[in-house]
């Protein structure tokens, strides 16, 4: 069984936000996979399905993107899977819009969701769906990411979105069929 976690924070106000683009393209997958989040459990909605003929375990947190990690813990925790069979797709401030990157491992590049998985699980090995959002410019750049974050897309990138959701998609099934190296070798050249 392997895990799949979309990050984001619960509610309407924050459903189409730069910041839940995890939660939309686990949303996505569920069609894909034939699934529901249909319980309640480890603080987040959790649904199983099947991808790839590899049962998976759809998790999104309902603890605000700063807690994230207990979610994602206590799920793979009670499941057993594995740190690396752990995918987490979240938004990624250093990427442009339309740029998807797999990684293994890392840092959480200030990213306070990818921090509290990191904390909870205690390593740092799991899979990350990179997903670019862009970042403000000019002065005072710095000041304004947590507003660029929770703002919504606006209407050229909400254009954008369902071809780069099905991107996003493709890739985590490819990582759960045939494995990191080879998702990372097929989907992280420059779109």
């Amino acid at each position: 069984m392997k895990l799949i976690c979309g990050l984001g924070n619960p509610g309407r106000e924050y459903e189409r936000n730069r910041h839940n683009i995890g939660f939309m393209v686990v949303d996505a997958l569920l069609g894909r996979a034939r699934a529901d989040l249909n319980q309640d459990k480890f603080q987040a909605r959790v649904g199983q399905g099947t991808l790839a003929g590899e049962r998976i375990l759809f998790v999104e947190p309902q603890t605000y993107m700063n807690l994230s990690g207990r979610s994602v813990a206590e799920a793979a925790r009670f499941y057993k899977i594995a740190v690396e069979d752990v995918l987490v797709i979240h938004d990624e401030l250093d990427l442009p819009l339309g740029r998807l990157q797999l990684k293994a491992g890392g840092g959480s590049g200030g990213h306070n969701g990818l921090k509290s998985i990191v904390s909870s699980l205690g390593a740092d090995g799991f899979i990350r769906l990179r997903f670019g959002i862009g970042k403000p410019e000019g002065p005072n750049a710095r000041e304004r990411v947590a507003g660029y974050v929770l703002s919504n897309f606006d209407d050229g990138e909400r254009r954008e979105l369902d071809a780069l959701s099905d991107r996003a998609i493709d890739m985590a099934e490819c990582w759960v069929r045939d494995g990191l190296a080879t998702a990372m070798n097929r989907f992280n050249r420059k779109a």
